[in-house]
Order: structure tokens, then sequence, then C-alpha cells
């Protein structure tokens, strides 16, 4: 079991670290075309945003691997969740359903790390 839960803390990492550098790095001009929310924030609020996604990423992995503080991942994918939750009611303010999915889906699967390693 031990190895689902990294295997998947690996796959989320991943996916939250990329898409935190894009979102901390990418100018909002450049970040519109492929993510139209991008619109109903500011450049500073994205950044963060992008910030909360990178370092949430880093606490799924190095908390628990190193050893040093490891009840910080779990709390890292809550924190997750509650991005993914926000990031869900906004996509249907916008009415964006099949980003809404993929928020559910990140939510769903940053919970249950969250469960499981607590």
């Amino acid at each position: 079991m031990n190895v689902f839960w990294w295997v998947l803390q690996a796959v989320l990492a991943a996916v939250f670290g990329l898409a935190g550098v894009m979102h901390s790095t990418l100018p909002k001009e450049r970040l519109r075309p492929m993510l139209p929310w991008v619109e109903d924030f500011t450049p500073a609020q994205i950044r963060l945003i992008g910030v909360a996604e990178l370092l949430g990423a880093l606490g799924l992995i190095l908390p628990a691997a190193t050893g040093i503080a490891p009840i910080l991942t779990p709390v890292a994918a809550a924190g997750l969740a509650i991005t993914m939750l926000g990031a869900a009611a906004t996509h249907v303010r916008r009415k964006e359903p099949a980003a809404v999915a993929v928020n559910v889906v990140l939510l769903a699967l940053t919970a249950l790390i969250a469960w499981g390693r607590f």
C-alpha cells in the first residue's frame, strides 16, 4: 500500500509542480490563450496561486521522503484539496465544465492522500 501512496504523491507532485511553475513564472498574456480563467485574476494573484501549487507539490514529497516533519505531507495534500475547491468554484462560475471535472478529480486524489497519510 505504501507504494500506491508514493506513486500517487509523485504523480500529483508532478502535476501541481508543473502547473505551479507555469502559473508563477509566465506572464498573464502568455497564460491567457491556454487558461482563460486568468482573466478573472490579477498577475499577482496568478503568481500566488502558482506559488501555492508549487509549495504544495514540494510538500507532497519532501517531508515524507526526508522524514523531517512528515505530518506536513497530508497537510500539503489538504491545502491542495482546498486550492482545487477554489479552482472548481471559479470554473463553475465561468461555466467551464471540463475544467471543473479536472478540478474534481484532483480534489479527490489530494483528499485521498490527505486521508491516507494522516
